[in-house]
C-alpha cells in the first residue's frame, strides 16, 4: 500500500466506527495522475468539531453529466401525433435541465421557403428565442417518375455532423428520433465514450423506432412514458392507434405537414 492510500485508510480508521464498513472503490496516486484521490461509495464529510464522520447526500455524478439533445423535428412530431399528444418544448427543456448539465438542445427541420405562410414558422421562432439551437435548411422540390410532386427535406447529415463535433465535450447524447439511419452515428459517438439514449416509441404498430437503432442505443426511452412530463398541460393523450400502416420514406416530407405551435 502506498503512502497516499495508507494515509486515507488511516484517516478513515481514526474518525470512528462508521468508517470501518466503508471500502474504497478505487485508489489513484501520483503514478496514475497528478491528482491522487480515493473514490468512496458515499461522500464522507469530516466534522472537525466532534471528530466524527457523517454521510451527507450530495449531487450525484449524473447531475454533472454534460448532456446534449438532438431532436429530429419531423420524426418527433410524427411520433407525438401518433401517440395523440403535442410536445411542450419549454417543459421538455426543463425536464432535461433538471437531470444534468444541459450543454445544448438542437432542433432540426426543413422549411418550405416559397410558401407565404409556413405553419411551422411560429414554432421555429419560439424555439430560437427560448434556449434551442435551431438548424434548418430549405426543402427541395422535384417530380418523381410518376409525375407526382415531392418535397425532400432530410436533416440527417446536419444532425450527424453536429453530434460528431460535440462528442468530445459530452458525456450523454439524447437522440429524439426513431430513424434507423442514425445507428451508425450512435455507434460512432459511443466509440468516443459518450452514452447515447434514444427517445421514440414501440407502442404503435409498427413501432416508430427502427429495431437496429434501439439495439445500438445504451438506453431506450419510450416517449409514451414522458407524456406527463413534456406534454401540453390539460391535454389527455389518445390511445395510440393499433393499425397496420406502411412506414413512409424518411427522405420525403409532405408539404402539408404541420409540426405544431409552441406552448410557451
Amino acid at each position: 500500500m502506498d503512502g497516499w492510500a495508507a494515509c486515507c485508510c488511516d484517516g478513515l480508521a481514526r474518525y470512528g466506527k462508521r468508517a470501518r464498513s466503508v471500502r474504497p472503490i478505487a485508489i489513484a496516486n501520483d503514478r496514475f495522475g497528478p491528482a491522487p484521490f480515493v473514490v468512496l461509495p458515499s461522500t464522507l464529510v469530516t466534522d472537525n468539531f466532534n471528530n466524527s464522520i457523517t454521510v451527507k447526500s450530495i449531487t450525484r455524478m449524473a447531475e454533472q453529466e454534460r448532456t446534449a439533445l438532438f431532436i429530429d423535428g419531423a420524426n418527433l412530431y410524427a411520433t407525438a401525433k401518433t401517440l395523440g399528444f403535442d410536445i411542450d418544448y419549454k417543459k421538455l427543456l426543463r425536464e432535461f435541465q433538471s437531470k444534468g448539465r444541459l450543454i445544448r438542445a438542437f432542433y432540426y427541420t426543413a422549411l418550405v421557403e416559397d410558401q407565404e405562410y409556413s405553419s411551422i414558422r411560429p414554432l421555429i421562432d419560439w424555439l430560437d428565442y427560448n434556449g434551442y439551437a435551431v438548424v434548418t435548411k430549405p426543402t427541395k422540390e422535384f417530380v418523381d417518375s410518376m409525375g407526382r410532386r415531392k418535397v425532400k427535406g432530410n436533416m440527417d447529415i446536419e444532425l450527424a455532423v453536429d453530434a460528431m463535433e460535440m462528442a468530445e465535450n459530452l458525456d450523454h447524447m439524447v437522440l429524439f428520433s426513431g430513424d434507423g439511419d442514425f445507428r451508425s452515428l450512435v455507434e460512432a459517438v459511443q466509440r468516443k465514450g459518450v452514452r447515447v439514449s434514444v427517445v421514440s416509441t414501440v407502442t404503435t404498430q409498427p413501432p416508430m423506432v427502427a429495431d437496429e437503432l434501439r439495439r445500438q442505443a445504451d438506453e431506450f426511452v419510450d416517449l409514451v412514458h414522458l407524456i406527463a412530463k413534456v406534454g401540453r398541460d390539460g391535454e389527455r393523450p389518445e390511445r395510440a392507434p393499433r393499425v397496420e400502416r406502411r412506414p413512409l420514406a424518411r427522405d420525403y416530407v409532405p408539404v402539408q405537414d404541420d409540426e405544431g405551435t409552441p406552448s410557451p
